[in-house]
């Protein structure tokens, strides 16, 4: 599976508590990231550039945190565990495998490791790629230097590859106790629970039985699934969607807001371009259209209708 970089995914059966996200699969976080919790997963860890952890991080397998991060807690891995240069751990390492550790890493309470412990002092893989394409100007390669370039444009796509269940978070978001930010789209996954509130600049979607225990704002579209709870307001420069028995504790505003007659709202509606009023059934019907035009598989609806 691929994920899109420009979305924060939640995966199904995330539970953020007071102190840990507690989830399922990879985690990777992008660069320059902020997260006010500790990460708890059976899967791999991924942390980028210049992140600050304030938790703890845990996790049954690999563990790799680079350059100039910092994690506020205790390190926990079943696996092995990579640290880049200048790498700064509040509390304690402990691992099940090897450790290999960049220059100027700090472990202020200390570390257990079963494994080979390698300590670098590397040459940034930039200044490699510098120095070889020098000497290749220097040769008059410059065919080569187009084609080196070319590859490495390439790899920086707008998707990665990574496991079939796994959260992530883009580049240079915020994800607080009481308030996160995330410069691009929100997509949370079945049964999950959410604690803040989100100021999100893209699109919004939240799958069914998934509760946000703050205010949404989102600068595009939000949609709510089947049985979801917001505990606050949603906030809307797009449109609107609630689905079947979705609850939504405060305010409604945005462009135009679509709620499902079964849904409940508590609190006042505004909407630029008016409300409407659907039946479960027309809702359905809509779905069905959607995924005809997107030519999806109808496997899985042919499997419940001969059940």
């Amino acid at each position: 599976m691929s994920f899109d970089r420009k979305t924060l995914v939640i995966p199904d059966q995330t539970k953020f508590e007071e102190h840990t996200i507690v989830t399922s699969g990879d985690v990777v976080i992008g660069d320059r990231c902020l997260i006010n919790f500790g990460i708890k997963t059976n899967g791999r860890i991924f942390i980028g550039e210049h992140v600050i952890i304030d938790g703890n991080l845990e996790s049954n397998n690999d563990i790799r945190v680079d350059i100039f991060s910092t994690v506020g807690g205790d390190v926990k891995s079943g696996g092995n565990v990579y640290f880049g240069e200048k790498v700064n751990v509040k509390g304690k390492l402990s691992l099940d495998g090897d450790l290999d550790v960049g220059d100027s890493v700090e472990i202020e309470k200390g570390f257990e490791a079963k494994g080979w412990i390698n300590i670098r002092s590397p040459i940034p893989i930039v200044i490699y790629i510098f120095i070889y394409l020098l000497q290749l100007l220097k040769m008059g390669h410059s065919e080569e230097i187009d084609r080196i370039l070319e590859e490495i444009e390439e790899n920086e796509g707008d998707t990665i590859p990574i496991s079939e269940t796994f959260l992530f978070i883009p580049n240079n978001s915020i994800i607080g106790i009481q308030k996160s930010r995330i410069d691009y789209n929100l997509r949370v996954g079945k049964r999950s629970r959410l604690l803040g509130n989100y100021d999100v600049k893209g699109n919004v979607f939240i799958e069914n039985n998934s509760i946000i225990h703050g205010t949404l704002k989102s600068l595009g579209d939000v949609f709510c699934d089947k049985k979801t709870t917001i505990q606050g307001n949603i906030n809307s420069n797009g449109d609107v969607k609630i689905e079947d028995k979705a609850v939504v504790a405060g305010n409604i505003s945005g462009n135009k807001i679509y709620l499902a007659k079964t849904s409940t709202v508590n609190g006042e509606l505004f909407a630029k371009n008016g409300i409407s009023f659907m039946a479960p059934s027309k809702l359905k019907t809509e779905e069905k259209v959607k995924r005809f035009e997107a030519d999806a598989d109808i496997v899985e609806e042919v499997g419940h209708m001969l059940e």
